[in-house]
């Protein structure tokens, strides 16, 4: 690591702690004239440290294809790719202080979004101002994208895909259950899929006996988790991130909470959330945006799905999940809109964004009117001898529900 790029981390506000992570974060040296820039805005440290790893290796790995590959082709030119990364602390209000850094000081030519809803909100007020195409990867809510912006594109369907498809399974399957208790992070992305939630559920028929909201940053969810306990309900439906997540089950645990079925969204697509709760982590369910099982043809840099898998697995030694995967996609996008528009026009590149429909290795790819993808339909799963089984949708389905989680 060297001394110049140890200043250069300072200037971009990385903490000293955070080097070690983000060495990965620029995908190899190349003239200026040849690169093209990409920000990224990241909680490297943090509650949220956990998913700005997921993002990274998801960005790193498309940048590595991209530019083992001679770089991107630009009407034909081929540029390399830096990916320049910058931490934000999980501090929403840094988020937003970060991207115009990246975009006025670091001089980017195009954006990945912060992480999660409430900081890609926040921030696309930024990059929107300054016209700078930007692509979300960990963005559902369609709070994000109700804005009228034109440069904000995200790679995850509204939080209601997840929810309907779910709230459906366990309906038909599940008759018994009739009561749902909702408990949710104080936070947009959590909170929104847990209305949605509520609305699904209502729609469908089920009783919502408990509906509350605890704040960011919330260690002892004993009070919150006796109130529920005590209402007997037979559909427990949690959301946060995965540090909650994993939080609230253990204390389920400590009080013997016990039900038929038992959701969390979206810690359980990380193995990290498996491993850490091993036999408790068996029969939650979940919903995801994306799933290794999924087979698709693509004509991404990736192109199959298999293909991704095998990369990421050769890189990371892992299987990927759709945090990783969602990244990894967001580069892939912005490749083939840049070789699409010829330029790094940054109107130009944006108009290619939102013309995109092409089939890509996460799945087919088409953005609606408000820049969030339309076009997918997020798989349903649930752990099962300690790894995740999708549910639905019916091509890729790989088991059936089990019922019961102590």
């Amino acid at each position: 690591m060297s001394a110049s790029w140890v200043a250069r981390c300072l200037r971009l506000s990385v903490p000293l702690g955070a080097l070690a992570l983000a060495a990965g974060a620029f995908a190899g040296p190349a003239a200026a004239e040849d690169v093209i820039k990409i920000g990224a805005p990241l909680p490297i440290t943090g509650p949220l440290a956990p998913e700005a790893v997921k993002q990274q290796q998801g960005y790193d790995l498309w940048a590595e294809q991209a530019n083992k590959a001679g770089g991107i082709n630009v009407g034909g030119k081929k540029y390399k790719v830096e990916i320049v990364y910058t931490d934000y602390q999980s501090n929403t209000p840094r988020a937003v202080q970060a991207t115009e850094q990246l975009i006025t000081q670091n001089n980017v030519n195009f954006l990945f979004a912060a992480f999660g809803s409430g900081a890609a909100k926040a921030a696309s007020t930024v990059s929107e101002k300054y016209k700078v195409p930007t692509l979300a990867a960990t963005a559902s809510s369609v709070q994000v994208y109700d804005q009228g912006y034109k440069y904000l594109f995200g790679t995850f369907t509204p939080n209601d895909t997840l929810t309907t498809p779910l709230t459906k399974i366990i309906k038909a399957q599940v008759p018994d259950v009739k009561k749902v208790a909702i408990l949710a992070r104080n936070d947009l992305f959590p909170l929104a899929i847990a209305q949605e939630m509520e609305k699904s559920a209502k729609d469908n028929g089920f009783e919502v006996v408990y509906f509350e909201k605890y704040a960011i940053g919330t260690l002892d969810h004993s009070a919150a988790l006796s109130a529920i306990k005590a209402l007997s309900p037979q559909w427990i439906f949690v959301t946060g991130y995965t540090n909650d997540l994993l939080q609230i089950r253990k204390q389920m645990v400590d009080q013997q909470m016990k039900a038929p079925v038992v959701s969390m969204i979206a810690g359980p697509a990380y193995q990290e959330f498996i491993d850490a709760l091993g036999k408790s982590a068996e029969n939650v369910t979940s919903a995801a945006w994306w799933h290794p099982a999924e087979q698709y043809d693509g004509k991404d840099i990736f192109g199959s799905t298999a293909n991704f898998v095998k990369l990421f697995k050769e890189k990371y030694k892992s299987e990927p999940d759709y945090g990783q995967a969602s990244a990894a996609l967001c580069g892939a996008l912005f490749q083939l809109a840049i070789e699409k528009a010829g330029s790094i026009d940054r109107d130009k590149v944006r108009d290619a964004l939102a013309s995109l429909d092409v089939t890509t290795f996460f799945g087919p790819v088409k953005f609606g009117a408000n820049g969030q993808i339309n076009s997918l339909d997020p798989p349903v799963f649930q752990i099962q001898g300690g790894k995740p089984v999708v549910l639905f949708p019916q091509a890729i389905k790989q088991g059936e529900l089990k019922v019961g989680v102590e």
